[in-house]
């Protein structure tokens, strides 16, 4: 049990410094070609934070863990929406962008509900995954044309790198560290479980889920920090995107996406998240300190009825 706890927190250092490193590299990357910086926020940094979640949920699959796969996705979700957005407006109220707020956060909610709907037979067609990957790159080529569109030069930010070489090698990097933590993670992660008496479903859903958005935490709460709630938001709505369209459908082009352990209360947690965080963007473009509370008190309420359960 010890050695698997120690192997399960090397493998979230994996994760959280591949990440890092690629959301650097590709970052930089993008912007040298151009693409503006509200796309990099809501697309590539989004994406790269995400990245955990992507390798974990595939290594799952292939494993025939499809609970542990399904868990982590819907997992991470609630624990961007309610924790990271509930932690980071406890730190700083966030102000929110317009396009954000009309856009992708309501785009994120009609995923999150589409959830149940394509999960209904409890598996994940090759076809079905296929629509969601074509979803997801129609939102990735809108939001690039809008950003080039509206973008003025005078905005577009330097690469943070001082050479292209630089940032396929960091890509390199943070793709390596992410294999190889997201194999160690599943493996370990699914033994601690096994010996408490822990189904890989609840364990997905909590403590992998909580595990693979460390990105997503870290960036969000120095976002915050630095007084850019547009990022902190961003990185969360663009992350929730990518959870659903991109490792949903690449997870069941990877092998047989089949689920048992993730229900209703599941499902339904995750889409009154993602519509708590709607409304609360609708009646005014901001997050404070009580909207935080409320979030954060929902997962606390969730995992209380979710624990259990396993």
């Amino acid at each position: 049990m010890i050695v698997d706890l120690l192997l399960v927190a090397f493998s979230l250092v994996l994760l959280i410094v591949g990440a890092d490193r690629l959301v650097l590299g590709s970052a930089s990357a993008a912007l040298r070609l151009g693409v503006p910086a509200l796309v990099v926020g809501l697309t590539i940094v989004a994406f790269g934070t995400s990245a955990p979640e992507l390798v974990v949920s595939v290594e799952a699959v292939r494993s025939g863990q499809g609970d542990l796969a399904v868990g982590n996705v819907v997992g991470s979700n609630l624990f961007n929406v309610a924790v990271i957005l509930g932690l980071t407006a406890l730190l700083t109220p966030l102000t929110v962008d317009a396009r954000i707020v009309r856009v992708d956060a309501p785009l994120a909610l009609v995923a999150a509900l589409a959830l149940p709907f394509l999960l209904w037979n409890r598996s994940l067609s090759p076809l079905e995954g296929a629509l969601l990957l074509a979803v997801l790159v129609a939102h990735t080529v809108l939001a690039y044309l809008k950003g080039r569109r509206d973008a003025s030069p005078e905005d577009a930010p330097a690469p943070v790198t001082t050479h292209w070489g630089f940032d396929a090698l960091w890509i390199v990097v943070g793709l390596g560290l992410l294999v190889t933590g997201s194999e160690l993670l599943v493996v370990n992660a699914v033994d601690v479980a096994r010996q408490l008496g822990v189904n890989d479903a609840v364990i997905g859903l909590t403590i992998v889920a909580a595990g693979t958005s460390m990105p997503e935490l870290a960036t969000s709460v120095v976002a915050a920090l630095r007084r850019q709630g547009d990022i902190a938001v961003a990185n969360v709505v663009g992350s929730n995107l990518f959870n659903i369209l991109a490792i949903l459908g690449v997870a069941s082009l990877a092998g047989d996406l089949r689920t048992d352990g993730i229900g209703a209360l599941d499902y339904a947690t995750v889409v009154l998240v993602s519509l708590a965080l709607v409304a609360m963007l609708l009646r005014r473009p901001r997050l404070g300190r009580p909207e935080g509370v409320v979030l954060l008190a929902a997962y606390a309420v969730y995992v209380a009825l979710r624990w259990p359960a396993g």
